[in-house]
Formats: structure tokens, sequence, C-alpha cells
């Protein structure tokens, strides 16, 4: 993906909007991103990437599937023909060391790689990162996403 120079804020209080970014931002990943997604818990990182999944299955003649959160799992993968998409959660996760064991970052080319509380991750230094801000406003009653890092979020200005 291009380099951006700045972020864009987007409200996404209503999932509908949701899945529409989803959409519309699946159509930009490859294989080799990698997807850090920060903020609280209920602020909708799931619900975007089960949007995403399931639009990068219809885009692959795919059934779409359910996705739920891999916080006990930790990975949930999903195969697209040759596509693989890896979606971690490592919010139970309190040693880097423990990464080392889950394979995620093994064949990272060859895949989309999703993270979920990405916070813990220090030593590995990764090609493609996308970050995005998940955060409700200060009454709790709106929320938020934010692209930056390496996305291409010019597709995202008609939402501003």
């Amino acid at each position: 993906m291009p380099i951006a120079t700045k972020s864009s804020r987007i409200n996404i209080s209503k999932e509908k909007k949701t899945k529409v970014i989803a959409e519309i931002f699946s159509e930009n990943l490859r294989a080799g991103d990698v997807l850090f997604l920060f903020g609280e818990l209920g602020v909708g990182k799931t619900a975007f990437v089960k949007y995403l999944i399931n639009f990068l299955q219809i885009k692959n003649n795919q059934s779409i599937t359910e996705v739920p959160s891999p916080t006990f799992n930790l990975i949930n993968e999903y195969s697209l023909n040759s596509l693989v998409i890896k979606h971690c959660d490592f919010y139970r996760i309190k040693d880097e060391k423990e990464l080392d064991n889950l394979g995620i970052f093994e064949n990272i080319t060859e895949q989309i790689t999703i993270i979920e509380w990405p916070k813990i991750i220090k030593k590995y230094k990764l090609q493609n990162k996308i970050d995005i801000f998940f955060e409700y406003d200060k009454n709790y009653k709106n929320r938020f996403i934010t692209f930056s890092s390496a996305a291409n979020i010019n597709f995202l200005n008609e939402f501003k």
C-alpha cells in the first residue's frame, strides 16, 4: 500500500458505516499487509474485521462465514483460494516471547495479518504495517476509526 502522510478520522457510530468502510478498505488490501488494530474493548475492532473478511470472501467467490473474535484461540485463520488471512487477538498475551511459538510471522508476505491488541509486539520489524485506531468520544456515544501509517486513506475522503 502507498504511504500516507496524514491520517483520516471517520465517525463509525452507525454499524452500517463500519461495514461500508471495511468493504472499501478490503479492495485496497494485498498479501503482505499487516493491520494493527488499536482501541478499547467494545469499540468495533472485531466488527470491522468481520466485515473486512466477509468482503474478501465474497471477492474470492466464497461463502461468507462467521468471523468470531479470536480472544481465546489467539488466532483464527481463513483460506481464500490462494490467500490466507490470519486474525489475531493478543489481549491475553503478557510476554512478547509467547508470539514466537504462534508462527504468525511465518510466510507473512503471502498472507494478510490482522492483529487486535498489537501493543505487545516490539521486536518484529514489519513491512506494509497499517495502524488502525478505534476510539470512543469522551461521552462514549460515538465511535471513530482513524487510518494512518501505510494506509492509502485517499479513498476514504468521502467519509470525512
